[in-house]
């Protein structure tokens, strides 16, 4: 009998589930039904002859896109031009781009390309490409309006916030060649490093510099620059902040896939043996930056002065598909040591100091952040 019952209720159970995942299909053919409709429709009733495969990838972008702002579609073409720039050497402008409530959004101009030379800034919003309008357009759709041959020049248009009146920039597009790390010893015993991004050899070359600046008797500590840092490899970011620890964690990864949820833990040996550190972030500061200001943050390793970081923490698989494109795809999140998310937030600093210049100068006299800093050594 009760052999009967237990039989019973999980016939019952298996319905249930059976029904529930019956009834979800068919809700979701009905919205491919619907789909199919509207594209339809559109074919023969848009006032202007509409390209259906175009229609299709903007679909595809448009859900993607609808996930956060670093999910897209690239095409065959997009997909191709992007493994071209990662080689390290490319035509452009050299600017980290990202979608905000449909508008691209300037993540953070490259320290000594066309970009940061021309004046754009962290969170500008391109509102116009020469004479195209942006809003309404995918990423992808304006990272293609942005390339071009080298030596050929462009019009931008950006609305920035403070700034009633639109700005707009003419840039000539360069091959861009990224130095990632740049030292300087200031008043002869503040070690001064400025990482502009994380490429696969910046940990090598922080380390070089520190060894090298190391050999400075009278060193009191050192100023690690993170501004207008968009991030890059998570690899190095972990390297980099192992440097400045003696253990604990540095970051974990959570998400929907267990393989991707991870932890990763310095090792014991800090190279600077504990040296006063003073880390500069402000609004361009993103991803693997954010890192490495959080981890060092939360084991009060170091002293975090500026703005407040971008907000980027989450991880993007590149997936690549049948037709010889791919979708850039979230996978997981970042998450400091002391639990909290990156994502949408960012690094608050220690100590808030607004920007003077975007000069970011070895003592430039309008840097209030790095002068700041400084002085902070200096009691």
């Amino acid at each position: 009998m009760i052999l009967t019952k237990r039989f019973f209720l999980f016939f019952i159970i298996l319905l249930f589930t059976f029904q529930k995942s019956f009834s979800e299909n068919t809700d979701l053919y009905k919205k491919i039904d619907l789909f199919g409709e509207v594209l339809e429709k559109i074919s023969k009733e848009y006032v202007d002859e509409v390209d259906q495969s175009k229609s299709m990838d903007s679909a595809i972008n448009g859900l993607l896109q609808s996930l956060d702002p670093y999910s897209a579609y690239m095409t065959p073409e997009s997909f191709e031009g992007m493994q071209t720039e990662t080689s390290g050497e490319f035509g452009g402008l050299g600017i980290e781009v990202g979608m905000e409530a449909g508008v691209v959004k300037v993540i953070s101009p490259i320290d000594n390309t066309p970009a940061s030379k021309a004046g754009l800034k962290a969170g500008d919003y391109i509102v116009k490409i020469n004479n195209t309008q942006v809003q309404g357009k995918t990423l992808m759709q304006a990272v293609d309006l942005m390339r071009g041959p080298v030596g050929s020049s462009i019009e931008i248009t950006v609305r920035r916030r403070g700034v009633k009146k639109a700005l707009i920039f003419n840039i000539t597009r360069e091959v861009i060649q990224v130095q990632s790390v740049k030292s300087e010893l200031i008043d002869n015993n503040i070690g001064y490093i400025r990482l502009t991004s994380f490429n696969e050899n910046s940990s090598e070359q922080i380390k070089d510099k520190i060894n090298e600046l190391n050999k400075k008797k009278d060193l009191k500590g050192y100023i690690l620059d993170l501004r207008n840092n968009p991030g890059g490899l998570l690899s190095q970011a972990i390297k980099i902040s192992d440097f400045f620890l003696e253990n604990g964690e540095i970051v974990s990864t959570r998400s929907r896939q267990a393989s991707e949820n991870r932890k990763w833990f310095a090792k014991k040996g800090d190279l600077t043996n504990g040296k006063t550190l003073i880390i500069l972030i402000n609004y361009g500061s993103a991803s693997a930056s954010e890192i490495v200001a959080g981890a060092l943050k939360d084991h009060k390793r170091a002293i975090i002065l500026g703005e407040n970081s971008y907000g980027k923490g989450s991880v993007q698989s590149i997936i690549p598909l049948k037709n010889r494109g791919a979708i850039r795809l979230t996978i997981a999140k970042y998450y400091l040591p002391s639990g909290k998310s990156i994502s949408e937030v960012g690094v608050t600093p220690d100590i808030e100091v607004a920007e003077g210049s975007d000069d970011f100068k070895f003592n430039s006299e309008t840097d209030n952040q790095l002068n700041f800093a400084i002085k902070l050594f200096n009691g």
